[in-house]
């Protein structure tokens, strides 16, 4: 089985939402963790202290087959088509190591 990886980096506060629709559209579960950013218009100034914006990153390997669905879903929740939304991108997986969907768990319970 070929998988891939869904990357999302969004604004801080965002991921949880679009990791529902992800999970609506097929996704099997998700990583969500905080990240900053280094980027030129990144760190913005209030009365002369800067303020740092956080992101966050969501991190979801999909069997192939599966992936625009969920991607998709990911670009509407998060609505990335607009400026400053963020960005997702697929990378794929070369190797995976200790994956276990619910359906395999689920029939190996049942044995």
């Amino acid at each position: 089985m070929k998988y891939e990886c869904i990357i999302a980096i969004l604004p801080r506060g965002e991921a949880d939402r679009v990791m529902e629709a992800a999970k609506q559209a097929g996704a099997q579960g998700g990583t969500i963790f905080f990240a900053r950013g280094t980027g030129a218009h990144e760190a913005k100034t209030f009365f002369g202290l800067t303020l740092e914006s956080g992101r966050e990153i969501l991190m979801i390997v999909t069997e192939s087959q599966q992936t625009d669905t969920v991607l998709d879903a990911i670009v509407d929740a998060a609505k990335l088509k607009q400026p400053g939304a963020g960005i997702a991108f697929v990378l794929d997986v070369n190797r995976l190591i200790g994956l276990q969907h619910r359906k395999f768990i689920e029939a190996s319970d049942k044995q």
